[in-house]
């Protein structure tokens, strides 16, 4: 019998499920806000939404595709899906199947494991296969991070933004950003613990108190720099080129690095960039390294566009915010209501960059489980001698 740290368990089976069910509902209710614009006739905040969508499905698209087929060129791993020609595997990709394909491969892995009825497998053996699924558990964790940042989150970002400039408020966006916020946080955790699990050198990550203060790390670093941002959209539609500087910054600084996380050039460009859309939202360390003094440079410029966001907006606040669930034109100066509005908002981003930084500093110093060395940033290719998603598993960005 292995160590229950090393088997993939019957709850990690259904919690798997249950993901699935989440990444269903994000797209689903995002699919049914545009059609909600459309019928509206709000053509440019469908065209947005939608885009949203389509460019996080690619990118995970892209990715998907060349794991299976990096993983399938290992001489000495067991490729996956072998039953599938190379045709049928474009298709699934083509038609945004690719992170599903990987959950149903999965469940049906985990299932024949889990439940398995026949004579009982040798130790070897038996490790062999937990191996294999967390394996395919972590390249799923990463694909739907990405599809969290590329996707989720910038949904989040202009749902919020339409609510406080322009008042359009409804049930759908209410449930299109419930869903968003849940599976960008469903992402962050499943993907902490897929890493620390899948670090030979690190302990995994503990469960109870020590999840609990890191999501709400990431989540109210998040929930406040997702407001700032959107106040300074509200400010002035210029504030769009400041993201895309964030974000070129973030692309610049994977480059800087010379990540060799692909095999090829093309897709390590691609690599980099939805890295740098990670960047512009939260944090993580690229290459393995020591994480104290880019984490600090980072957070520091985190509070100071929190910090920056709201005193611009008082200053330079012409138009007041449009109370959600209201249409008629605001008055030329804000009233006592919209004031409140304001400083409601204010208060929000104050309130979530302490508490988040709060927490940061709680779990590095008293939660955070310790590792025994660094590992480095690897090119995953064919020849690396792991099973598939090995090679992968140890080069994984440390959130």
């Amino acid at each position: 019998m292995l160590p229950a740290e090393n088997r993939y368990s019957k709850l990690r089976w259904f919690w798997t499920i249950a993901s699935l069910l989440f990444y269903i509902a994000d797209i689903g209710s995002d699919v049914g806000l545009v059609l909600k614009y459309v019928r509206e006739r709000h053509f440019l905040w469908a065209g947005l939404t939608g885009a949203f969508v389509l460019v996080g499905l690619a990118v995970t698209q892209v990715f998907s595709y060349a794991w299976y087929k990096d993983d399938m060129k290992n001489p000495e791993g067991k490729p996956i899906l072998s039953t599938l020609s190379c045709m049928r595997l474009v298709s699934l990709h083509v038609l945004g199947m690719g992170i599903l394909t990987r959950y149903v491969q999965l469940l049906k892995a985990g299932h024949r494991e889990l439940w398995a009825v026949s004579s009982a497998p040798s130790p070897e053996e038996e490790r062999g296969a937990h191996h294999r699924l967390f394996c395919l558990a972590t390249d799923l964790s990463m694909l739907k991070l990405f599809e969290a940042f590329l996707e989720s989150v910038p949904q989040l970002l202009l749902q919020i933004f339409l609510i406080l400039r322009h008042g359009e408020c409804s049930h759908v966006q209410y449930v299109c950003m419930a869903f968003s916020c849940l599976n960008a946080a469903w992402a962050l955790v499943d993907y902490r613990r897929c890493l620390r699990r899948s670090l030979p050198a690190a302990q995994e990550m503990p469960a109870g108190l020590p999840t609990a203060v890191y999501l709400l790390y990431k989540l109210l670093t998040l929930a406040s720099r997702l407001l700032a941002f959107s106040l300074l959209l509200c400010l002035s539609p210029y504030a769009l080129g400041g993201l895309a500087a964030l974000w070129l910054l973030g692309t610049l600084w994977a480059y800087r690095l010379q990540t060799s996380f692909c095999t090829r050039r093309t897709t390590e460009w691609v690599y980099r960039a939805a890295v740098g859309a990670v960047l512009t939202f939260t944090f993580f360390n690229v290459k393995g390294q020591a994480t104290r003094t880019p984490m600090t440079l980072y957070y520091l410029l985190h509070a100071a566009v929190n910090a920056a966001a709201p005193l611009l907006f008082a200053l330079l606040w012409k138009p007041p915010l449009s109370l959600p669930g209201t249409t008629a034109a605001p008055p030329l100066a804000p009233t006592a209501t919209e004031l409140w509005y304001f400083w409601a908002v204010v208060g929000a981003i104050a309130v979530g960059t302490g508490a988040g930084l709060l927490c940061l500093a709680v779990y590095y110093a008293r939660m955070h489980p310790p590792g025994k060395r660094r590992e480095a940033d690897e090119v995953d290719g064919p020849g690396g001698g792991a099973p598939p998603g090995g090679v992968r598993m140890r080069k994984f960005l440390q959130l």
